[in-house]
């Protein structure tokens, strides 16, 4: 007799009462429940027992600090990610201009995409791509194949997502300074400190050359870098080094004919760092021959000449060069321009965020890195409804009961309010106030409560596009993605001034650790929390240690610096331990390996 025949007859022999049957598949786990009542229209119902809640899509623009820093931490029990970037591997930008000397192998700081996954249990899928359009409007992205063999396909698609993580980082910013694109080398990717690289070499084999004149030898011979921020600083010292300890000696004939000269805007180079470290580093480079020009404005370049005006005169100079690198500041990349035009923000420089790294203007769709800026909120925009909350007899009057009350919230929300306690030296977050005498006071009516604080908003700054920054986002934001559910039930976020309830997270806060910046010739500086700064030899070994223990399992850096001779075996690539690499006139260079292998 047939299962399900047998089970009819069984349940419509018996006409009294509802019944129910139930069904388990031990396969599948599923759920078939048959009912059977004599209600008015008889109708038999059949439910199917509810499914797993579908994972949220999340899309990941790019693979830097700030991308591979929110995969790493991201708990994907809730999330179907899907990684999208034209580079399959994650670089150690910080180590990126001793590639170009060959102090540091490209190979030894770079981890691939893939492999990252693979720690991931694969549950993150990579597409080696390049996102051309973003569609806030229908929720997608618009990609297209970076692989070379597919480019003239122009291979398309599109991912749709919930949720949209854009950490493309940014592009050099040339000031539209006619030539820079064709004449000028930079300094952002592996491939372009490998490029940098292969132009030194060239430059010394140009020098060598018989038939040429002594000025055509210096003019290949000197090396000009425009930008006086760490890059290029950095790369400015590793050169000396590389040049004087070792093309020298391969090329004795034209040694005193190198020239290295920096060409900063500015009045100092290093001038987002410590006044001490800029003096630092501008003697360091006079005691080296490195020629430092202040006060200069590039307006253009051509293959052999660079032409700089001096702010100071208005005089206007031509310099001969080999090479040029360019090295000052970021721009905003064309696929974020248009995203900006779309959303509102199309008058900004820079892609906004909220404090939530929220792109402002655009749902569910978040931006790090040095490709966005958080706008900070001024705390007088919000002076009167924090004085109405803070107020809750609503007496027009503060107590100091009352914003002690709140306090911890407003510093919370806005962080600039801690750095203007600290500027004034005040003990007690109480002591903002206190009369124009000192005097402590009972209560401040709103007029007195906004004059206390008028003056914090002038702490407010811009955090540094540095790859500390970048990093620390992308784990802020992982972890708000990891509690999202959590937060909505349980806000853990400051008060909501503006609105009731609490915020579900707490606002991202950069924290300040150290910031190196190496000089050559086994000098580096640091500069520390707490206002304070190390330089010389000594700090050398500071930057070594901190370098080889930032195992965030993003990249596992393995490399030899100088004379220590020290490999740090942390990707799995196998690199010959050496003092520094043998460099060869015939150019044969070390490429990106397969790590894999």
């Amino acid at each position: 007799m047939n299962f399900f025949s047998y089970f009819n007859r069984i349940l419509h022999g018996h006409p009294s009462g509802s019944k129910l049957l139930v069904l388990c598949s031990l396969s599948s786990g599923g759920l078939l429940a048959y009912a059977d009542s004599h209600s008015d229209d008889n109708k038999s119902i059949i439910e199917q027992s509810p499914k797993e809640p579908q994972k949220k899509k999340v899309v990941v623009l790019g693979t830097g600090w700030a991308g591979t820093s929110f995969l790493k931490d991201l708990d994907l029990k809730s999330y179907d990610v899907q990684v999208v970037s034209p580079r399959n591997y994650f670089a150690f930008t910080p180590l990126l201009p001793s590639v170009t000397c060959g102090t540091v192998e490209a190979r030894s700081i770079v981890e691939p995409v893939r492999n990252i996954i693979k720690k991931r249990s694969g549950e993150i899928q990579f597409w080696e791509a390049e996102c051309l359009k973003i569609d806030p409007a229908n929720k997608k992205v618009i990609c297209c194949s970076n692989v070379e063999e597919n480019a003239a396909r122009n291979d398309k698609f599109s991912l749709e997502y919930d949720y949209l993580v854009i950490a493309v980082g940014a592009q050099v910013n040339t000031f539209n300074t006619p030539g820079v694109f064709e004449h000028c080398h930079f300094l952002k990717e592996i491939e372009d400190a490998q490029r940098i690289r292969r132009t030194v070499i060239d430059c010394f084999e140009k020098a060598v050359l018989p038939g040429m004149t002594e000025e055509e030898r210096k003019t290949n011979l000197h090396f000009v870098i425009v930008g006086g921020g760490p890059t290029g600083v950095e790369f400015a010292a590793d050169l000396h080094d590389f040049v004087h300890e070792d093309l020298v000696k391969i090329y004795p004939l034209v040694k005193d004919l190198v020239k290295i000269t920096v060409i900063q805007s500015g009045d100092h180079i290093l001038n987002m760092f410590d006044k001490r470290i800029s003096s630092f580093a501008e003697q360091k480079f006079q005691r080296d021959g490195i020629e430092v020009l202040t006060g200069c404005r590039v307006i253009r370049v051509s293959d052999k000449l660079i032409n700089v005006k001096m702010k100071s005169t208005g005089e206007d100079i031509s310099i001969p060069h080999g090479i040029v690198v360019w090295s000052t500041g970021l721009g905003t990349r064309p696929l974020l321009r248009d995203f900006m035009q779309q959303i509102g923000q199309g008058n900004r420089r820079i892609l906004a965020t909220d404090e939530w790294l929220r792109v402002e203007g655009c749902e569910d769709v978040y931006a790090l890195g040095d490709c966005a800026t958080i706008d900070q909120r001024k705390i007088m925009e919000d002076i009167s409804s924090i004085f109405k909350a803070a107020d809750k007899d609503d007496s027009g009057f503060l107590t100091i009961e009352e914003f002690q009350d709140v306090v911890e919230d407003i510093i919370i929300r806005y962080p600039q309010v801690e750095l203007y306690l600290k500027s004034k030296h005040f003990s007690e977050v109480t002591d903002l106030l206190k009369d124009s005498e000192g005097n402590d006071r009972d209560a401040v009516t709103i007029e007195d409560f906004e004059l206390a604080l008028s003056h914090v908003d002038s702490k407010m700054k811009s955090l540094p596009a540095t790859a500390q920054v970048a990093a620390q986002q992308g784990a802020y934001l992982s972890r708000c993605f990891n509690i999202k559910e959590k937060g909505k039930h349980d806000p853990e976020g400051p008060l909501r001034f503006r609105g009731p309830g609490r915020h579900e997270f707490r606002p991202f806060r950069y924290k300040h650790f150290v910031q190196f910046v190496a000089l050559g010739g086994e000098q580096v500086a640091a500069e520390l929390p707490g206002d304070r700064v190390s330089m010389g030899r000594s700090t050398q070994w500071l930057w070594y240690s901190v370098y080889a223990r930032r195992r965030t399992t993003l990249l596992n850096a393995g490399y030899a610096v100088g004379e220590v001779k020290t490999i740090q075996d942390l990707a799995g690539v196998k690199i010959q331990e050496t003092s520094k690499p043998a460099i060869k006139s015939d150019k044969v260079l070390h490429q990106l390996s397969d790590t894999n292998n």
